[in-house]
């Protein structure tokens, strides 16, 4: 047996019967021989932390746009806390670490520049809609590399249904759905109050009676309740008071924070300045880089257009408008 094959086969007496193996994915789209040492989902796990994609997440917005600090979470920070959250109840459950973190690394592949604004402005110029979930599937099965990273069904599942609409197939993939959960409306709080938006005492009394006063004791309590609702049982959920809870807490955020306070004052620039993106490189697809020109050649310019905005960090979509629409200064001649 090699590497591999002896860490499948520990996945087998250890795991729980619920758990995914990897030694029994639905496998990938495309074969492949397989890796001596890494498991399926470990090479899934790794192609997504080495993609382009996954080190754009670094300069895209969470929920403040252009904040003055160093201490506001990003794209790419929430993606991290998804993960260490993920991985803990995984390891609780003896669920399939691997695999959980493969999914958790890739889930917002496809998120937009500015945030949730990026995505509410892509749905409403795109024909067909836009959902940054299905644009995160297409990132690993299109974009990156130009031909996609080729991963296993289960982390591609797991990706397109991370959100509350979706239903994932595999346990890992429902811890991974909770997890996201967890992590921005908890970290979004912390933002928050960082930011001057919320105070402390602005958080309803009874729900912080249930789920904790402070950050730490909030995921505490999730990630506990998570771990008790769901051991050695056929799904992943909460119970059903901490639920009530956090649905309600995450209401307030968004009555709160997400929508109409003053941490969302840059939101309409961002809107303007996406849509106005949009029109120029639909007039001018060959503007695009090529890998873009030739999507706009064999599906459609809009959806081509789409994938390159959709791609922009938030510098770089505010450094193309600036080119394409900002007069620049006229170089002295001495």
């Amino acid at each position: 047996m090699n590497i591999r094959e002896r860490q499948e086969e520990l996945e087998r007496i250890y795991l729980s019967p619920y758990a995914a193996l990897s030694s029994k994915s639905k496998g990938r789209r495309i074969y492949e021989e397989k890796c001596s040492v890494r498991t399926d989902f470990q090479r899934d796990r790794d192609r997504i932390l080495h993609s382009k994609a996954f080190r754009r997440l670094k300069h895209k917005t969470q929920v403040f746009i252009s904040p003055e600090g160093d201490h506001y979470r990003t794209r790419l920070t929430h993606t991290l806390e998804v993960s260490q959250i993920a991985r803990t109840i995984s390891k609780a459950l003896r669920l399939n670490e691997d695999l959980t973190e493969a999914i958790a690394l890739g889930h917002d592949l496809g998120h937009t520049p500015f945030g949730h604004t990026g995505e509410q402005v892509l749905d409403e110029l795109m024909k067909e809609g836009f959902r940054h979930e299905e644009q995160s599937l297409r990132v690993v099965e299109v974009l990156e590399q130009g031909k996609g990273l080729n991963l296993t069904w289960e982390v591609r599942d797991g990706i397109r249904n991370h959100t509350t609409r979706g239903n994932p197939a595999t346990l890992e993939g429902q811890v991974v759905k909770l997890s996201d959960w967890i992590a921005y409306i908890n970290h979004d709080i912390d933002d928050a109050q960082r930011a001057g938006v919320l105070k402390p005492e602005d958080l309803p009394e009874e729900l912080i009676k249930v789920l904790g006063k402070k950050h730490g004791q909030r995921i505490d309590t999730m990630i506990k309740d998570v771990i008790a609702t769901s051991f050695g049982r056929p799904f992943v959920k909460m119970s059903d008071e901490i639920y009530d809870a956090t649905r309600r807490l995450r209401d307030f955020m968004f009555d709160n924070v997400y929508v109409g306070s003053t941490a969302k004052t840059q939101e309409n620039k961002a809107k303007t300045m996406l849509r106005l993106l949009f029109e120029y490189y639909t007039g001018h697809p060959e503007s695009m880089p090529p890998e873009f020109v030739k999507i706009a050649e064999e599906e459609n310019v809009e959806r081509a257009v789409v994938d390159y905005i959709a791609g922009m960090t938030d510098g770089f979509a505010l450094k193309k408008f600036k080119d394409i629409y900002v007069p620049s200064s006229w170089p002295l001649e001495i």
